[in-house]
């Protein structure tokens, strides 16, 4: 397993990671432009793909990955509180802040877009956070959280840039603010390198915190969307999809040890 580096140690290329990253998570944010270019039906195809993957990879980067990790380097101490820290502070920026998008029509669609502008670059820079922490822990976990970040970021820009364009953004305009709220992942990157590099106690609560977002967004955001499915085969597909993404991480785990 890796140690957190202690400064001066072989740390620039663990920084240009977290960087390279970030940056390309936040570039995930103009998937939009891309978007608009495909037909609906394949458009609704391709989300459910992800939808149902990115649960099996966020569940099992948080259980199999993340929770161990963290016990592992710091002990069980307060890691399961961390994870509930992690899980309920994800609930109350829903709660308050709105950022899991319109499902209906009955939403104030015009201040729910900046609402959710600044929800999106709270979350964004707590994915950063997670990122940059990972990758201090050891460069494989780093990797596979930001596989995990990146398969749940698609869909979710998809549905960000959707809510903009309804609530009356020109395109480029709700490309630009996308965007924007999207490099706040490279921020978040830095200050949870700088953090978990120099500060060392600061990992063993990121690391399960993450955990705990990790879980919130399957469990809170993704399962409900999977449940909308009314045909069997494609549920038990989605099922299916969801396994699959639980075994790619464990087959990173198993052949790419920490």
């Amino acid at each position: 397993m890796g140690s957190t580096p202690t400064p001066g140690t072989n740390t620039m290329p663990i920084l240009l990671l977290v960087l390279a990253s970030t940056l390309l998570v936040s570039l995930l944010s103009l998937i939009g432009a891309f978007v608009l270019a495909l037909k609906e039906k394949t458009l609704n195809k391709i989300v459910n793909f992800l939808v149902d993957l990115s649960v099996g990879v966020l569940m099992a980067v948080a259980l199999l990955d993340l929770v161990p990790d963290a016990i592992e380097k710091f002990g069980p101490e307060n890691i399961f509180l961390y994870l509930l820290t992690g899980f309920f502070l994800f609930f109350l920026i829903e709660k308050l802040l709105h950022w899991r998008h319109c499902h209906d029509e009955h939403c104030e669609v015009h201040n729910f877009a900046y609402i959710n502008l600044l929800g999106e670059s709270v979350h964004n820079l707590t994915d950063g956070l997670i990122i940059g922490a990972a990758f201090v822990a050891s460069v494989p976990l780093g990797f596979a959280t930001v596989f995990a970040v990146v398969l749940h970021e698609i869909p979710h820009e998809m549905g960000n840039f959707g809510v903009l364009i309804y609530a009356g953004f020109q395109k480029k305009k709700a490309l630009m603010f996308n965007f924007l709220t999207g490099l706040t992942a490279v921020i978040g990157g830095a200050v949870g390198y700088y953090l978990s590099s120099y500060v060392g106690l600061t990992a063993n609560f990121l690391l399960p915190f993450a955990a705990g977002g990790f879980i919130y967004i399957a469990a809170s955001d993704l399962i409900p969307e999977g449940r909308k499915e009314r045909n069997i085969k494609k549920s038990v597909a989605g099922f299916a999809i969801a396994v699959i993404g639980v075994l790619i991480i464990y087959s990173i785990k198993i052949y790419f040890p920490e």
